[in-house]
């Protein structure tokens, strides 16, 4: 990736639905050069989707946060299969260090995270767990 990528992929982040031509304009290249950067970053896999991003207000379940995972052993990939049947999980990433994976939980109040919450501690392989609520979001 160049600086032209690299810009490119910025445009897309703040808008994805803009035009091929707005974003030749944008970063003063030529149509065909945005299509063919679009299409070999997507054929690598660095573009891997085009989304729509809702208010925060919008979304039903309002309230975001991150909980780290602790697991014990061997049994990450029973843990991640028992937090994809959660409901209030909206996304996994694994990680290294202390914790072993990261989920982002999504509730319409405190107490639907509480019920969640109570729901992830039984997951048999979990260890510990920590939660902090995501107050703001800043657009990057």
């Amino acid at each position: 990736m160049d600086d032209i990528d690299r810009q490119l992929i910025g445009l897309l982040r703040s808008d994805a639905r803009a035009s091929v031509a707005a974003l030749a304009k944008a970063l003063g290249v030529a149509r065909g050069t945005v299509q063919n950067r679009l299409a070999r970053l997507t054929a690598s896999g660095t573009i891997v989707g085009y989304t729509v991003r809702l208010k925060p207000d919008v979304e039903e379940q309002r309230m975001r946060a991150f909980m780290t995972v602790a697991v014990e052993g061997n049994q990450v990939d029973a843990v991640i299969r028992a937090l994809r049947g959660e409901p209030a999980v909206a996304a996994l990433y694994s990680t290294n260090g202390r914790w072993d994976v990261v989920a982002e939980l999504r509730a319409d109040s405190l107490e639907g995270f509480d019920r969640a919450l109570a729901r992830i501690r039984l997951i048999e392989g979990i260890s510990q767990t920590e939660t902090s609520l995501l107050l703001s979001t800043f657009k990057f």
